[in-house]
């Protein structure tokens, strides 16, 4: 478990939850817990997907993934134990006990059937098959965007907040995580596996659609500067308090690893 959580990585989905309550004005250390539990699923769900009856990766975060190191069943055991410590720090929340009922209602739904689990599911069964961009969307919607959306609720949760800045914070963070995945398609195909910390080209070796293999390169960037463009206008009327969530907009689209 420590292996799959300590050992590197870009930390977005817990810098999400504190950046989405700092936006509202909240930085108390009721948000340490949340932050804590999306990456512990984060982590999780990286372990579950290297392993060889999913997408078989030997490398993750420049280290040999956990089944590697572990053995596959250790490795299973270990995502197992991570994603149910998420749900038990996320159970220690001190705060609204409505609120924390809600906050495990997001988390549960991130990565069930409609979220990452689902995602995987729809990607699993698209290896080899060519899907139109609405249904690559979707795909990873679910796969990938789920977390990150429920990230950024956690936050704007912690902080309190009404329907309509959930929904506006929810437009950006959608937005977010379509882009995070459009990059990363691109990474595989242009990035180094030395810089991105996994096995670049893995996704066209293995015949998965992408966003490059969907709709080329060029349209993929075309894609990503305008999911950009929609994360940043979603929180506009946040003004200098959301610079932190604008940050990290442009960080998913033009990150290198």
């Amino acid at each position: 478990m420590r292996y799959a959580v300590l050992g590197g990585g870009k930390r977005l989905r817990p810098l999400l939850v504190y950046a989405a309550a700092h936006a509202l004005g909240e930085d108390g250390p009721q948000l340490d817990g949340a932050a804590c539990a999306v990456e512990l699923i984060h982590a999780y769900s990286l372990v579950h997907d290297d392993l060889p009856a999913m997408d078989d990766d030997a490398l993750r975060r420049g280290r040999p993934t956990c089944h590697i190191v572990f053995g596959e069943a250790m490795a299973i055991l270990a995502g197992d134990a991570l994603q149910a410590l998420a749900f038990e720090i996320l159970s220690e929340d001190k705060g609204d006990a409505a609120i924390g009922m809600e906050k495990q209602r997001v988390l549960g739904r991130a990565c069930g059937a409609e979220g990452m689990a689902g995602g995987q599911a729809l990607d699993l069964a698209a290896v080899g098959h060519t899907l139109t961009l609405a249904e690559l969307e979707h795909m990873h919607a679910c796969k990938t965007g789920a977390l990150i959306r429920a990230s950024v609720r956690l936050g704007a949760l912690s902080a309190g907040t009404d329907a309509a800045t959930l929904n506006m914070l929810d437009r950006y963070a959608a937005a977010v995580g379509l882009a995070f995945q459009v990059r990363d398609d691109i990474l595989d195909v242009e990035g180094d596996a030395a810089v991105i910390g996994k096995t670049a080209g893995k996704d066209a070796a293995d015949d998965k659609p992408t966003f490059p293999s969907t709709i080329g390169l060029d349209a993929s960037r075309a894609r990503l500067r305008e999911l950009t463009t929609l994360a940043l206008d979603a929180i506009a009327p946040l003004g200098t308090p959301g610079v932190l969530l604008q940050e990290l907009a442009h960080y998913a689209a033009h990150r290198s690893s």
